[in-house]
């Protein structure tokens, strides 16, 4: 193996103790804990997974922490109803409605009802928005959590060429806006893409975000390239497999995110950051 392993266990840990001091620095300042909801509609396991590791990062970053498990049965109108008591409750600056919802609930009309100000995951349009013109304020998770690691590498990135495979509002459409700012030449690619092979050949940098294990074949990749794996995917073994093929992929690149312990921790961590973030603006 050739690439340089981009470990998001040991940078989110370095993150959260900066979120965590700066807490604390409010606290002592006679200003109140950030406060973040979360709210778990069903019980999705791996939706159950995520909420869970969310709510113990905000415990251990001293955050106040509320929880709001309803049933899957849940109707739209009562989700609706419990993000206008938070968009009204002081202490909490930061809304998280974990997603996928129901079917019987509209995703886009429950992420547009979040204040702005209090969109932590960074989906609603008005965020989208500012990081479309250049003017981030609370930017989405998981794109966000990339750039740290890429900033990471210490590689200069003005130039180079960003092949993003996946467009999902969530992660591939917000982390090319991220990588344009950053003065990549970006192309997207999805499941209509002609000749997806050849452009991720060409690409220095490669986020695959399809949610398809070992999509990615290590021989598409550039020599040198940085690889960037979004999926988590569990096998009929058991065992988490991401995006991308691990292995081969690796003698390839120059850089390269495992899975786990790689792009998830910080996208934890943005949030963290995200929640402080929003803290200090409704302050």
């Amino acid at each position: 193996m050739t690439a340089q392993i981009l470990d998001g266990n040991a940078l989110a840990a370095k993150r959260r103790e900066v979120v965590k001091q700066q807490v604390s620095q409010r606290v002592e300042q006679g200003l109140c804990p950030p406060g973040l909801a979360v709210v778990l509609v069903g019980q999705d396991p791996a939706s159950a997974v995520y909420v869970r590791n969310k709510r113990k990062a905000c415990e251990k970053a001293q955050f106040i922490s509320k929880s709001f498990d309803l049933s899957a049965e849940t109707s739209e109108r009562e989700v609706l109803a419990v993000v206008e008591q938070l968009n009204n409750d002081p202490e909490i600056h930061g809304i998280l409605v974990q997603l996928p919802l129901p079917d019987h609930i509209n995703a886009e009309l429950v992420i547009e009802s979040i204040l702005p100000e209090k969109d932590v995951d960074g989906f609603h349009p008005n965020n989208v928005g500012h990081l479309a013109l250049k003017m981030p304020k609370l930017r989405p998770c998981t794109p966000k959590g990339i750039m740290s690691l890429l900033e990471e590498t210490g590689v200069d990135l003005t130039g180079l060429d960003a092949v993003v495979i996946g467009q999902s509002n969530i992660v591939g459409r917000p982390m090319a806006l991220e990588l344009l700012a950053a003065r990549c030449t970006v192309t997207i690619c999805h499941s209509r893409t002609k000749n997806l092979p050849e452009k991720v050949r060409n690409a220095d940098i490669v986020v695959a975000a399809v949610g398809i294990p070992n999509f990615v074949k290590g021989e598409w990749v550039k020599q040198g390239a940085i690889v960037i794996d979004v999926g988590i995917n569990r096998l009929d073994s058991g065992k988490l497999t991401g995006d991308v093929d691990f292995e081969n992929a690796a003698n390839q690149a120059s850089w390269i995110t495992p899975v786990p312990k790689g792009v998830g921790p910080m996208t934890v961590t943005s949030l963290l950051e995200n929640t402080l973030q929003a803290a200090y603006n409704l302050d």
